[in-house]
């Protein structure tokens, strides 16, 4: 018998027992305190208390007989429904005396419907009384109003308000103590086998500390992962174990021990995810016990099979929510395995992944220290390089300015021309660099501004192309504009400074006589722009550098003098913002391309 039915009994037997208790109460008010009968009134009384002793007797009788459990549900409404058909009796038998609190009975039903089925007995029996009521009602108006008062509704709608209410209290703390009683007969159980447990979960325990410590012994991973195994092996033997990381893609082995571990999947290789069963944990975070691998499933169940082996359980890595990796273990044996050897392996799994995590942090940090002792170098050179770039043009400017200050009448015109000329240049140099340091500073503030509008890149080019030929006629340079293209979304002040930046160096790093050309073309969704020269080119370990902050580029036979290392930058960060891309192509002595790509869609 299940705990419900063995509860369904128990409340039907405890029922019987209130309808035989009753029995007595209702033969006292038949025959003793109830008077005045009108005709024919008192044999229904006695009738019906009748029903009710054999109905207590009787449902007394199912409740323990094996017949309860053959029809529990039945048996109960029927019970309820018997109750129903013996309370409605006695409320019209008694509806001669006035005043009389025989209504007061339907509580009794409805006690009962909260008890047997909580708060949905407790709220639908109120509308199974209400034809009661309304029926008493009018029993009591047509046969005994006297004095006439009519139908009164009162006497049906309060009643049925106030069963309601009760109901729902009642129904509610029935409700809640069988929850409760539920609970406390599960947390008995629990209890019992957490007794259970204890001894095992111990064992389990230690493993786990024990392993934990052989993962944090180095700061190495290929080092803590072979303390790992080697520590792994006396709590859960095995004949293969892998540690796998996904790798853009790529199922990466970290290490692997065992069985064919330097023949099948040895350390380091690296193979897509396709349909390996790395591919399920990543797509599930959940463990996978492969209990028999005869019917392979996963694309290396069948390298494993050439091996003889057949049983396998893998745990996820977990970096949050995601999974990044697994371990795996294998055996010969299928379904070899137990509960606690798979609960041990997937609480490794995360042992794995928090080392992984914190190793993976450390030289992460590492790396943090050496780029930032490498930018703080950077920023001394450049410190270095400003002052003198500031130094030289100011010594220039101030030299000619005492110059023309004491010899004014001495110089010719054209003498006097060509140091105001060359004053102007020199402050030129200045105003940009001052304007390179207050754009750097403004980016990295995130304060530099845009103004987007339509941009038309043709234009753009042309005028850039035509103003740097006007500034300098060592290097030709020319403009091929293909086609018609259309305007993008951005700040044409912004774009033009990333353009002249670009034509700038290319002049710069060109030989003299040499050519730069500047191709402008739509391609698919984007309008591209390649500024090409014949210079020296950048060398590939400098083509990442070249675009930081600081970098500057130094390639042997360059004519032209490194730079302060903030155009590239502020060009970069430009582009970026419009969302674009700007890239570098080159080889030695074959001179560099740099791309501008711009989105058709850019938006501020």
């Amino acid at each position: 018998m299940t705990p419900t039915v063995d509860r369904l009994r128990e409340t039907e037997r405890w029922i019987a027992w209130v309808r035989l208790a009753a029995v007595p109460f209702a033969i006292v008010e038949v025959g003793l305190l109830s008077t005045d009968y009108p005709r024919g009134y008192e044999i229904w009384a006695w009738a019906t208390t009748g029903l009710l002793a054999v109905a207590g007797a009787g449902f007394f009788l199912v409740s323990r007989a094996e017949v309860f459990a053959r029809a529990p549900r039945w048996i109960a409404t029927l019970g309820l429904a018997v109750d129903m058909v013996i309370v409605g009796a006695f409320v019209l038998i008694y509806q001669y005396e006035i005043g009389s609190p025989v209504n007061q009975l339907f509580f009794v039903l409805l006690v009962e419907a909260a008890v047997r089925y909580g708060i949905r007995g407790g709220l639908l029996m109120p509308f199974a009384i209400a034809p009661l009521l309304a029926i008493a009602e009018w029993w009591r108006e047509s046969r005994f109003d006297n004095p006439p008062h009519g139908y009164q509704p009162d006497h049906v709608v309060f009643p049925w308000g106030l069963l309601t209410l009760t109901g729902m209290i009642v129904g509610w703390l029935v409700d809640r103590l069988r929850r409760k009683t539920e609970t406390s007969e599960a947390q008995v159980v629990e209890a019992e086998l957490l007794r259970d447990e204890l001894g095992r979960r111990a064992d389990v325990l230690e493993a786990a500390t024990r392993c934990a410590r052989a993962l944090s012994s180095s700061l190495d991973l290929d080092q803590a992962f072979e303390a790992f195994i080697r520590e792994l092996r006396g709590f859960v033997p095995f004949d293969r174990m892998a540690i796998v990381l996904e790798e853009a893609g790529t199922a990466q082995v970290m290490a692997v021990a065992g069985v064919g571990a330097e023949v099948v999947f040895s350390r380091g290789s690296r193979q897509p995810v396709g349909q390996t069963l790395l591919a399920e944990i990543l797509r599930t975070g959940q463990p996978v016990y492969r209990e028999d691998m005869t019917d392979t499933r996963y694309a290396e169940e069948r390298e494993f099979g050439e091996l003889g082996l057949l049983c396998r359980i893998a745990a996820p890595l977990l970096r949050g929510p995601r999974a990044f990796g697994m371990i795996s273990l294998v055996r010969r044996e299928a379904r070899s395995f137990n509960t606690q050897e798979v609960e041990l392996v997937g609480l490794l799994g995360r042992l794995v992944a928090s080392a992984v995590q914190n190793i993976r942090a450390y030289e992460a940090e590492r790396s943090t220290v050496e780029e930032l002792r490498r930018l703080s170098a950077l920023r001394a050179d450049f410190v270095s390089l400003v002052s003198h770039e500031l130094r030289a043009p100011m010594a220039s400017v101030v030299g000619s300015a005492q110059t023309l200050r004491q010899r004014w009448r001495e110089l010719t015109p054209d003498q006097r021309e060509s140091f105001l000329a060359l004053i102007g240049s020199e402050t030129e140099r200045l105003a940009a660099l001052v304007g390179d340091v207050l754009d750097t500073s403004r980016i990295d503030a995130g304060t530099f501004t845009y103004r987007f509008g339509d941009v038309d890149l043709g234009a753009l080019v042309r005028d850039s192309v035509a103003g740097m030929s006007l500034a300098q006629d060592e290097v030709s340079v020319v403009a091929h504009v293909h086609g018609e293209l259309p305007s993008v979304r951005g700040d044409r002040d912004r774009l033009q400074q990333v353009l002249t930046n670009l034509l700038d160096n290319a002049v710069k790093f060109s030989p003299a006589g040499e050519e730069v050309r500047v191709d402008a073309y739509q391609q698919d969704s984007r309008v591209l722009i390649e500024v090409s020269d014949r210079g020296p080119g950048v060398p590939a370990e400098q083509q990442r550098v070249i675009f930081e902050k600081f970098g500057r580029g130094h390639a042997a036979g360059s004519p032209g003098k490194p730079g302060t290392g903030l155009g590239l930058f502020i060009a970069r960060s430009i582009t970026e913002a419009h969302g674009g891309v700007l890239e570098v192509s080159s080889a030695p002595d074959l001179g560099a391309t740099f791309t501008l790509s711009l989105p058709l869609d850019s938006a501020g």
